[in-house]
């Protein structure tokens, strides 16, 4: 007979892994629920499933808090649903049509709700094909509805990653440099730097030997590759979290890596090196070692925030899994 103890021990497990399979599960559900709103979308405006997604994605990726339940997230402001003077929110298209407002009918019960997934979906969608169904003419919707670079650049990048693996629920991720080699960091988030300034180091340091292989973390698209005299040899990669990935001092490339290439977890990007502090070429003013740097996207402006709590989780699971 089992020590009441380890009894109990064995039925909190049982119901902890009970209560994370059905998570699990839920997320799945509403992943495929949310996939196929788009793919319906899709079929009514013929404008690909994957752009539904990633303004999705984004919208609900900007905000403080992002409630993943929730089937979509994209939010029209209430006059450039209803229109201005349409004060009492009259949901029927033709009156909000007569006052200017964008709001349309994708289900067909009479209504345009703005809190109704398939009317909201199906407004996005007519807003687009106003400029055509190209990917140059997606790109000039979403910038004459969002007004802003960054948006427009991030929603298309996520288009292209949810286009290429035929999914939206991608969340595998991994470390950043190469477990199977030696390696060390801590918390460097914020700490000061002198050169070219009085500054703080947006990032955090993971010292390795030359070559140690440098891997992406995230899904996403490379960005940005090239000399920055702070970074060296560095790559940016966005991902479909609205964070970019900011990978700087590297040896070298990959031959594979190169600006628009779209990315997974445990690619290889090249390797830890000790470039930067200069002009082209400079090397070996520091021990050779990876800046790994994350910067958030609101909608409104991007900051560094501190990555040192995701690379220890990131870690555990690329321990575990290898």
């Amino acid at each position: 007979m089992l020590p009441r103890s380890k009894f109990w021990l064995i039925v909190g497990f049982f119901l902890y892994a009970i209560s994370v399979n059905s998570t699990d599960a839920a997320a799945e559900n509403v992943h495929q629920d949310r996939k196929a709103l788009f793919l319906k979308t899709e079929a009514l405006i013929q404008i690909p499933w994957y752009y539904f997604a990633a303004i999705d994605n984004y919208e609900r990726n900007k905000k403080q808090s992002s409630e993943d339940e929730d089937l979509i997230s994209i939010e029209v402001p209430e006059e450039q649903w209803f229109g201005i003077g349409n004060f009492s929110m009259v949901t029927h298209p033709f009156i909000i049509e007569l006052f200017g407002g964008i709001g349309k009918d994708g289900n067909g019960d009479g209504n345009a709700d703005p809190n109704n997934p398939e009317d909201i979906l199906y407004t996005m969608g007519l807003l687009l094909l106003q400029e055509g169904q190209t990917a140059d003419d997606i790109k000039i919707g979403l910038w004459k509805y969002y007004q802003r670079d960054l948006t427009v650049k991030s929603i298309m990048n996520t288009a292209r990653v949810f286009k290429t693996f035929n999914n939206i629920h991608l969340t595998e991720r991994d470390f950043p440099v190469d477990t199977k080699y030696n390696y060390s960091y801590r918390n460097t988030w914020g700490d000061r730097r002198g050169f070219g300034g009085l500054r703080i180091h947006e990032g955090t340091d993971i010292f390795a030997d030359y070559g140690t292989p440098i891997k992406s973390t995230t899904y996403g698209v490379v960005e940005m590759m090239g000399w920055n005299r702070f970074g060296g040899w560095r790559v940016g990669i966005r991902d479909i979290y609205n964070v970019y990935h900011y990978y700087a001092h590297m040896n070298g490339y990959d031959d594979e890596i190169k600006i628009g290439k779209v990315v997974k977890p445990g690619d290889i990007l090249g390797s830890v090196g000790s470039t930067g502090y200069g002009p082209p070429g400079t090397a070996g003013k520091f021990p050779p070692h990876l800046h790994y740097g994350m910067y958030k996207d609101d909608g409104y402006s991007e900051w560094s925030f501190d990555p040192y709590p995701y690379l220890r989780r990131w870690e555990q699971m690329t321990k575990r899994k290898n």
